[in-house]
């Protein structure tokens, strides 16, 4: 336990911070987890929509710096890749 008020005031801080980066990262991950379902279900038009909601979400997190910005982008970048490999080519 913290002894000092500063270190006491840095405890109350950071409990404040973890539980409002909680929100963005738990939503982030909600519409990645998403995607991921609609994917495997094969319903590619949903899983598109919620791929790019779920790209919005990443870079709100990391413009917030609760993700740091590379993160995100990797996170984006296969998530993309796994819809798109996923996804069948319409042959014309």
């Amino acid at each position: 336990m913290p002894v000092t008020a500063s270190a006491k005031k840095r405890l109350r801080q950071g409990e404040k911070r973890r539980l409002r980066n909680r929100v963005y990262r738990s939503r982030a991950r909600t519409y990645v987890k998403r995607t991921n379902r609609l994917i495997s279900e094969g319903q590619w038009d949903e899983a598109a929509q919620a791929a790019q909601l779920a790209a919005t979400e990443l870079d709100r997190a990391a413009q917030k710096g609760i993700v740091h910005k590379r993160n995100a982008a990797r996170r984006k970048s296969r998530l993309f890749k796994r819809l798109h490999r996923a996804k069948p080519q319409s042959s014309g």
